[in-house]
């Protein structure tokens, strides 16, 4: 260990409080560890105090780096930008709430180190202290990716992991602006092994992550890695084709053989307004995927720094 360096990444957003309490408990670990290292915070464009916090630590430790983006460009765009900036052997990627937690970070290191993984990941194994809902859809969404797209993201699986440089260029090769980490992590194969931790509730400060973002995150999740929506709308308009077939023969067959009359506008309107929520829907399955071309042939940057160190 002692002739590699490693680099910590985290991501920041408004996070004044939490800044110092990490560094003071990363910063145990890594002395133990006798290896060189860097520590580099990302501020994704906070509006507070966060990157005084971080400036004045720079000053202190010259093992202190920082990117501050020219405003908030997400946690995605913040965790590129910090892979981008590591110079490290190994690079590990961390929540500045310490809800990742710094003890593991030797056992990890160990492993990727040994030569025999490239990657050193981590799941939760429980998700006490979050809302039953919020858990509840959070088991919903992996095991819809793990249905729809064709890459295998573990149950509970973080962004807290440390890489060797080998996969942290593969990773930042894949240039694509609508990221998902989680799966690029994935899709760029390695060997991984996961280290498995109780949930653990944040040092300070409140969560950026309400339901309407990790909604909209699942969902660019599933379009980034999967084209099965895309045939689950073709299956759904082939079938409703099939029952309208069935329909029209049930109403003629009624018609000649006992003379009904063709009534019930009511139940009509109610399968014509069934029948057009199921287009809308497939049409929204489409424009999610004509978005994300749309966006990426744009080919703006993932991020603005304003200042780094």
């Amino acid at each position: 260990m002692n002739s590699c360096k490693l680099s910590v990444v985290v991501p920041c957003f408004n996070e004044q409080e939490a800044v110092p309490i990490f560094y003071n408990e990363v910063k145990k670990i890594l002395v133990t560890l006798k290896a060189e290292y860097e520590i580099i915070f990302i501020d994704d464009g906070s509006s507070d105090k966060t990157l005084e916090e971080v400036k004045e630590l720079s000053e202190k430790d010259k093992g202190v780096h920082y990117v501050s983006f020219s405003r908030n460009f997400g946690k995605e765009a913040a965790m590129y930008a910090g892979l981008k900036k590591a110079a490290g052997d190994y690079v590990v990627i961390m929540d500045v709430d310490l809800q990742d937690p710094p003890s593991l970070i030797p056992e990890m290191l160990s492993a990727v180190c040994s030569g025999e993984f490239d990657s050193a990941a981590t799941r939760r194994t429980n998700r006490k202290g979050e809302p039953p809902v919020r858990s509840m859809f959070a088991r919903l969404f992996y095991k819809l990716m793990r249905y729809f797209s064709d890459i295998d993201i573990v149950d509970g699986a973080r962004d807290f992991r440390m890489m060797s440089r080998t996969m942290v260029d593969a990773v930042l090769s894949v240039s694509e602006r609508g990221r998902f980490s989680k799966g690029i992590f994935a899709w760029v194969g390695f060997r991984t092994k996961y280290f498995e931790y109780k949930n653990v509730e944040r040092s300070a400060g409140k969560t950026k992550w309400n339901f309407r973002k990790l909604f909209l995150y699942s969902l660019d999740g599933i379009v980034a890695f999967s084209t099965k929506p895309l045939v689950l709308a073709s299956i759904t308009g082939i079938l409703f084709l099939f029952l309208s077939f069935l329909f029209i023969i049930f109403i003629i067959v009624r018609k000649v053989l006992f003379g009904d009359p063709t009534a019930g506008w009511p139940s009509l309107v109610c399968i014509i307004l069934f029948v057009s929520g199921i287009q809308l829907f497939c049409t929204g399955i489409l424009g999610q995927y004509l978005a994300k071309v749309y966006l990426e042939t744009k080919q703006r940057p993932l991020y603005i720094a304003k200042d780094e160190k």
